[in-house]
């Protein structure tokens, strides 16, 4: 069976897509990392595709005067590449409800909280501040609101007493580097489907349910 194309789109280090292009190497990943595009070219996520022999591609927001102009420019490089699928990691830049709609289901974001909690920045300050006992990461299909859509995968890790933004931060982290890969394999192998704005997962055409927790295991 043929590997679902997939792009990664990054705006600095892409730490989630190089998990991405880790998971990808195992022969029965049912998703190849074929394209990487970038709104910024000193983005340094670039480099490492490039390394590991992925076509990239940079698409400067700042040289279009609206994002329709700019989100065009982004559709068509997809095409040309022959993309089925969209994964966003740290991609900084607001997408119009056009651009989501037209790849409906088919773009999914990592976002660093237990959604819908703690949508936007600064999630692990706001945490902290809340004074929460669980935080954590989610996988999530893309809606045009921020940080909306419906969930394929939440890992979860505990709030220590002793934790700062920055420590809780790289725990959070290392969660997304686990469930991205587990999120993107769950679509490209057309295991995730949406049904009335839930995710529901086929477990080998069988069990179906409607959220896969990984929890973090120091």
């Amino acid at each position: 069976m043929a590997k679902t194309r997939t792009a990664v789109l990054i705006s600095g280090r892409g730490s989630n897509m190089v998990a991405l292009l880790n998971a990808a190497k195992a022969e029965d990943f049912p998703a190849e990392i074929a394209f990487v595009l970038s709104n910024r070219a000193d983005a340094a996520g670039l480099a490492e595709a490039e390394k590991r022999g992925v076509e990239t591609m940079v698409i400067d927001h700042r040289e279009f005067d609206d994002r329709a102009a700019f989100e065009a420019d982004i559709n068509q490089a997809l095409g040309d590449a022959n993309i089925e699928l969209v994964c966003l990691a740290g991609f900084m830049r607001l997408l119009t409800s056009e651009f989501v709609d037209a790849w409906r289901d088919r773009l999914i974001n990592i976002h660093p909280s237990i959604l819908p909690a703690f949508k936007g920045l600064q999630t692990h300050e706001r945490a902290l501040a809340a004074g929460v006992r669980i935080h954590g990461a989610t996988a999530h299909f893309v809606r045009a609101e921020m940080d909306e859509g419906p969930v394929i995968v939440q890992g979860a890790v505990p709030v220590l007493p002793s934790d700062t933004a920055e420590s809780l931060a790289e725990r959070v982290l290392a969660v997304e580097h686990r469930i991205y890969p587990i999120a993107v394999a769950l679509v490209a192998d057309r295991k995730a489907r949406v049904v009335s704005e839930k995710v529901m997962i086929d477990e080998d055409g069988g069990h179906a349910g409607d959220v896969l927790i990984v929890p973090h295991c120091a």
